[in-house]
């Protein structure tokens, strides 16, 4: 049996994290059978969600969980691509995860009203007395991680600025494709997809929010995603 370690539904998505969703995204890609947990960053192998077991295999990190899906089961998540085109579909997928992902970070965690909107709510099974203390901890680390990086030594507007030309850029790529890499998904529609479906989460009204909204082709290419892959996620139509 596979089972995936997962944060589950929230802020209206089928997961707060783009990596819990890029990892759910690959296994029904691959047509794989498995069964979510609630993941423990605590007891996680890297310390940090999502990972996998996979029968007694454990493979922690989305990109690590992807190619042990494609030796172990045989699935090829890029075929057709050309060398030239996988090594594209890499770059933007790395867009996401390496320079995107943080300015969605730093934006949910640095920013008082939009913390205190969605993740102060992981706080909640922290023991009342002990939690200001916790939470003070928690995005201290968060800070420290952001300014490691290298985009949490930026002015607010200035990291605004760097994201929207990472959502513009895969915009103007996507255009009218369905997909990142044309009619069919791709692997890196897996990271890319989370990406944009925590961009467009209407728990967070913020400027990132509004310079996603602005590309239709965005919100179609989250919609067509979550159709396909998270049926369950929409809401019947009328």
């Amino acid at each position: 049996m596979i089972t995936l370690y997962t944060f589950g539904e929230k802020f209206g998505l089928p997961d707060p994290s783009p990596f819990c969703m890029k990892a759910i995204t690959l296994l029904r890609m691959a047509g794989l059978d498995f069964e979510t947990a609630p993941c423990d960053p605590r007891k996680a192998p890297k310390g940090k969600g999502p990972w996998l077991d996979d029968n007694g295999t454990i493979v922690a990190d989305t990109t690590f969980i992807r190619w042990h899906l494609e030796a172990r089961h045989a699935i090829a998540f890029d075929k057709g691509l050309s060398p030239a085109e996988t090594a594209t579909a890499w770059a933007f997928e790395k867009m996401c995860e390496e320079h995107l992902y943080w300015a969605v970070v730093y934006e949910r965690w640095m920013l008082d009203e939009h913390f205190d909107n969605g993740p102060r709510d992981f706080f909640t099974i922290v023991p009342a007395p002990l939690r200001p203390l916790v939470i003070k901890l928690a995005r201290r680390d968060i800070k420290r991680n952001l300014w490691g990086h290298g985009i949490g030594r930026h002015s607010y507007a200035e990291i605004q600025r760097l994201a929207v030309r990472d959502i513009d850029s895969l915009a103007d790529f996507l255009a009218d494709k369905p997909f990142l890499m044309g009619d069919a998904p791709c692997g890196a529609d897996a990271s890319v997809h989370g990406a944009v479906s925590q961009l467009l989460s209407e728990q967070f009204q913020t400027p990132l929010l509004a310079a996603t909204r602005r590309h239709a082709n965005l919100v179609a290419y989250r919609d067509r995603g979550l159709r396909l892959w998270y049926p369950e996620h929409v809401a019947p139509r009328a």
